[in-house]
């Protein structure tokens, strides 16, 4: 199946990018419920470079961040083959760390991309990327078009 051949380890993820002709765009997230505010993100992502690759946190990571009581809801293999079904996504890595700093490091990405819901000096690995001279890019956040907002309007139907 092709899209379980772009979720890769970040071994195989280093390697890839190591192949990568051009620029290399890197996002992070949870993407629990897939919604059109990620994808929207995602599109972004993508445009600002050659190649995304989508690092997200597994499981046990997820329920590290306080997302919410029974976080994640979609487990972090199901979460990534919905990703690489997204034309915009390249390569998918699953990480373990609360923030995919390490994984930023290894990878070397060219542009690195979260949401406007962040602050520039907040977001991990900002600095490195920067430090090698590459980009960091913010994409405007969409108000009410978040998971957490997604599972407080089901549980309030419920």
């Amino acid at each position: 199946m092709i899209t379980n051949r772009r979720i890769i380890s970040a071994q195989q993820a280093a390697e890839w990018r190591q192949r990568v002709k051009g620029s290399v765009v890197f996002t992070n997230g949870v993407f629990d419920i897939l919604h059109s505010g990620h994808v929207a993100l995602l599109e972004a992502a993508r445009a600002e470079g050659d190649a995304l690759i989508v690092g997200i946190n597994d499981d046990e990571s997820v329920e590290s961040l306080d997302k919410g009581n029974g976080r994640p809801f979609i487990a972090a293999l199901d979460r990534a083959k919905v990703l690489c079904g997204l034309r915009a996504v390249d390569r998918v890595v699953l990480f373990s760390e609360p923030t995919p700093a390490k994984l930023i490091k290894l990878l070397k990405p060219d542009v690195l991309v979260k949401g406007g819901d962040y602050a520039a000096r907040e977001i991990p690995g900002a600095d490195l990327v920067e430090k090698w001279g590459g980009r960091v890019v913010l994409v405007a956040y969409q108000d009410g078009k978040s998971t957490t907002e997604i599972a407080r309007r089901i549980r309030a139907a419920s």
